[in-house]
């Protein structure tokens, strides 16, 4: 499966950004320290999820983005969409030229797994890793850190 740094980062991103939606905008330096993804980097992201709809900029101060639409509406794949991102298993991005112009012996096994992937995908909402033990207990380790002032800085 390859999904690259683009689609696992604007994941990351846009649960940081439902998890503290409490709060009002949510400016992409924060998410940067939190996640450690570099500023440049977020927005980049960001042009691309506020295109696709998914999130609205607020200027000014205290300016930032938040999720334009409840965080059960907006799925993983949503998200991997906004930026051009795939999921896919096979290793001729299905289409079917995998040996020599030909369909290989297991391509149909790839495009099924990628099904199974995408569905996976389309199940899941960001409402949903809200709610999972690890996300809170990771979102509260970085809070406390971000409280204490020893989040690393971005790359």
């Amino acid at each position: 499966m390859r999904l690259t740094t683009k689609g696992r980062y604007a994941v990351t991103a846009m649960l940081d950004l439902a998890l503290h939606a409490h709060n009002g905008p949510t400016s992409l330096s924060d998410i940067s320290q939190r996640q450690e993804i570099s500023l440049s980097y977020l927005e980049q992201l960001f042009a691309r999820l506020r295109r696709a709809g998914l999130v609205n900029s607020v200027r000014g101060p205290g300016g930032g983005y938040l999720l334009s639409q409840p965080a059960d509406a907006i799925s993983v794949a949503k998200v991997i969409d906004a930026v051009n991102e795939s999921v896919d298993a096979t290793r001729c991005q299905g289409l079917s030229d995998c040996q020599q112009g030909d369909t290989c012996l297991t391509h149909h096994l790839w495009c099924e797994l990628s099904v199974q992937i995408r569905h996976f995908l389309d199940d899941m909402t960001l409402a949903q890793l809200m709610l999972r033990p690890d996300v809170i207990r990771i979102a509260s380790r970085q809070k406390q850190r971000a409280e204490a002032g020893i989040l690393a800085s971005a790359p």
